[in-house]
């Protein structure tokens, strides 16, 4: 019991940084990007701004996805049915 419980602990806590990592990330997204759109809107009428800001978004995207552990291609908890499935294949 002590084992399962101390597994599940570490499972959330792995969860719980994984978060704080896309939260941290988002932070800095926002911070970096407004600076950009500043630094573009002062020096020139090229809206270049739009290149970083779209492919570190598709970036923060797929990081969100990540610790939030959604996967649209998988499905939900493949990862659990992935482990067990190989898990009953090793015990015989």
């Amino acid at each position: 019991m002590k084992n399962t419980n101390e597994y599940r602990y570490q499972k959330a806590k792995k969860r719980v940084e994984e978060m704080k990592a896309f939260y941290t990330h988002a932070t800095v997204y926002v911070i970096i990007i407004t600076l950009l759109i500043l630094l573009n809107y002062f020096t020139t009428a090229f809206p270049w701004v739009i290149f970083p800001a779209i492919g570190w978004g598709l970036g923060l995207t797929a990081h969100g996805l990540s610790a939030h552990q959604y996967n649209p291609v998988l499905g939900k908890n493949w990862e659990e049915r992935k482990i067990k499935e190989l898990m009953e294949r090793d015990a015989f």
